[in-house]
């Protein structure tokens, strides 16, 4: 789970959909108008600028304090109001000061008499223009690398089907893939990603209508790349050189280790993808195997390392204190020496039950048929 500060925010532009990320502070006592404006917010906060969001004439605004005294104002139709407040037809956004010298500025209006109607309501046009106003006025980003809370909303975003992309400023952005403009479909891919989304702790804003009300909540099943994140957790805590080695075992396996499937499924993407023919895709053909090739080399160099490793077969020196205050794993029968047993008569007549291990392991059982030799084609 994430705290409740990182915000994503859905909305589509033309037949095209966006995720925008934002880890900006959020007050405990934040109503939705914050959550419904997080991605303008986090556009001026990692500025360094102070802002709210006030009530309006008869809608939410965003208003902002500017270095030189100013204000920033952006807000959706007032007069009347939009007929739709979470996805609003047009912004206006202006800058005055009262103080002398006096300031009034139109920086950007979408409204169907504005200079900028051909952009509707469009957010990235809006942020687009809010940026570039504030370049002008000096009010330059703020170096900011991107949180963990940002960069794991990133990865289920990536995970669910979306692709990063290029947004003004510094808030991080996806979007589904350009040739994906079936509404069924994207209303799919959205609906996964916010699943897993909340399911993670994140706050979630946006269209409503970009959700299939009709889908099944995705299943919060523990995803490949978890897993193995379990074998680093493994690693970190490890006493005795004997699990470090487990883990680089899983990673080496001869055959069917993590790295030897990856250069499988490598291998595969260049054998299909051949089929397209043109020059960029030869170039991707290529690369593609040249990685393959490259993990096969490191799979057979990190082989040797887990089996000089495995050979110490003693515990750490700096954590042998922790290791004697470790409770000793209790013995159970693997499901491998359960079935040895079973090919005995003598076994059989003992009865011995079939007694499942505390921790699972990846090769509870060998496949079939291993190849007999080293990663490599």
């Amino acid at each position: 789970m994430y705290p409740d500060n990182a915000l994503v925010t859905f909305a589509q532009e033309d037949s095209h959909v966006f995720a925008w990320i934002s880890a900006a502070s959020v007050q405990p006592a934040a109503s939705e108008q914050h959550h419904r404006y997080g991605y303008l917010t986090a556009v001026l906060r990692q500025r360094g600028l102070e802002c709210t969001v006030e009530w309006g004439l008869s809608d939410y605004i965003v208003h902002a304090e500017l270095p030189d005294g100013s204000s920033l104002i952006i807000s959706p139709p007032q007069e009347p109001a939009s007929e739709h407040p979470e996805t609003p037809e047009s912004w206006i956004v202006t800058r005055h000061r009262s103080a002398e010298p006096a300031v009034y500025e139109v920086i950007y209006d979408s409204e169907p008499d504005g200079p900028d109607a051909r952009h509707g309501g469009s957010l990235p046009d809006l942020l687009d223009a809010v940026e570039t106003r504030l370049d002008q006025l000096g009010v330059r980003p703020q170096v900011q690398e991107r949180s963990a809370e940002e960069q794991a909303a990133g990865a289920v975003l990536y995970r669910a089907g979306f692709i990063p992309t290029v947004a003004p400023g510094s808030v991080h952005a996806y979007r589904l893939p350009l040739s994906m403009t079936d509404s069924a479909e994207q209303h799919l891919v959205v609906t996964r990603a916010f699943d897993m989304l909340q399911a993670e702790g994140f706050i979630l804003a946006g269209d409503p209508d970009l959700l299939d009300s009709d889908l099944l909540p995705t299943q919060a099943d523990m995803s490949l790349s978890d897993r193995l994140g379990h074998l680093a957790q493994t690693v970190r805590a490890a006493t005795h050189t004997s699990e470090v080695a487990a883990a680089l075992t899983e990673l080496t396996a001869p055959g069917d280790g993590v790295l030897q499937r990856v250069a499988e499924i490598l291998d595969a993407t260049a054998h299909w993808w051949e089929g397209f023919g043109a020059a960029a895709d030869h170039r991707h053909v290529k690369h593609l195997r040249l990685v393959a090739a490259d993990l096969d080399a490191h799979a057979i160099r990190l082989q040797a390392i887990r089996n000089d490793l495995a050979d110490r077969h003693t515990v750490h020196p700096n954590k042998a204190q922790a290791a004697a205050e470790r409770p000793l794993p209790q013995a159970t029968a693997s499901t491998r020496v359960n079935a040895a047993r079973a090919s005995s008569p003598s076994a059989r007549k003992q009865a011995v039950p079939a007694v499942l291990p505390t921790e699972l392991s990846a090769h509870t059982a060998p496949p079939p048929q291993r190849p007999p030799s080293a990663p490599g084609r």
